[in-house]
């Protein structure tokens, strides 16, 4: 069972949920009763997504990380991509349970999950662009609940999409290490977020103006220092420092879209996520 858990991250699936919950603050939070379905899509697209990424990356993995579930022979390969498709499946389906529109975008992410497990992820730069668009369509999955909303907030989408690529771009180096053109990258792309950020707090409408400014900048406080050091040393355990502080602090990301849509305590709901996580990745690997 321990080797079953390691393979699906809780760490980092507990930070889908927050992207979640951020979208639906945007959408205005209509139609409650999709909202736990919409929470179970997420959890299940995001743990079949690593279950599969380590799937295909068992070969790899079985020179590079050795320890992992698959390599280990604690979770056979087979049971591993029969569960990582279930998991897949069983989003979708219960995303056809929320809306039309969620089942749409629900696949979307499937397909975009399967392309970057399978395919984008040695490429340099289709792996982080890939990896990033599941994160903003994952926070769209949110908005789905109403058409209208999506329509005129898709945009918002470009804020997680922009900030997994650059944390994506950087990880690549987690084992051999990485390059310092790399690290600026990333730093420009952190920097433009936390502008974007910026931009949605001030025309905040719902009293959370403050808070969502508040929580941009505990972002910055919490990305920016460890992205830097990479720029400085861009060595295996500075890469993995930088990398766990990025996917853990996207819930600082959520928390602030969330704060200017539905004003401080729905923040603080959101930020429960990031406890969660962080507790979590006490336990397990967040990579």
């Amino acid at each position: 069972m321990r080797g079953y858990l390691e393979l699906l991250r809780p760490p980092n699936v507990v930070t889908a949920v927050a992207d979640v919950l951020a979208g639906y603050a945007v959408a205005g939070r209509a139609q409650p009763r999709a909202l736990p379905w919409l929470i179970a899509a997420t959890v299940c697209l995001y743990a079949g997504g690593v279950v599969l990424n380590d799937f295909f990356d068992r070969r790899i993995d079985a020179v590079e990380r050795p320890e992992r579930p698959i390599p280990s022979g604690r979770v056979p390969a087979a049971r591993a991509a029969g569960l990582g498709a279930a998991l897949l499946i069983v989003a979708i389906a219960g995303a056809t349970q929320a809306t039309r529109t969620a089942a749409a975008v629900t696949a979307a992410i499937a397909a975009f999950v399967l392309l970057y497990d399978a395919r984008a992820k040695r490429h340099p730069i289709a792996g982080p662009v890939c990896m990033g668009t599941c994160r903003g369509l994952n926070l769209l999955l949110g908005v789905s609940i109403d058409g209208g909303a999506l329509r005129a907030h898709w945009p918002l989408g470009l804020l997680p999409l922009v900030y997994i690529a650059a944390v994506t771009a950087v990880s690549r180096g987690e084992v051999h290490g990485g390059r310092k053109p790399v690290a600026t990258f990333a730093l420009i792309s952190l920097a433009l977020v936390l502008a974007g950020l910026i931009a949605v707090a001030v025309n905040s409408t719902m009293g959370g103006r403050g808070a969502a400014l508040v929580l941009v900048a505990v972002l910055a406080y919490r990305v920016l220092p460890p992205y830097w050091q990479v720029r400085k040393s861009p060595d295996p355990v500075t890469i993995r420092t930088a990398v766990r502080a990025g996917v853990l602090s996207l819930v600082l990301l959520d928390s602030a879209i969330g704060a200017a849509y539905a004003g401080p305590l729905y923040a603080a709901i959101i930020l429960a996520a990031g406890v969660a996580a962080g507790s979590l990745a006490r336990v397990f690997s967040v990579t």
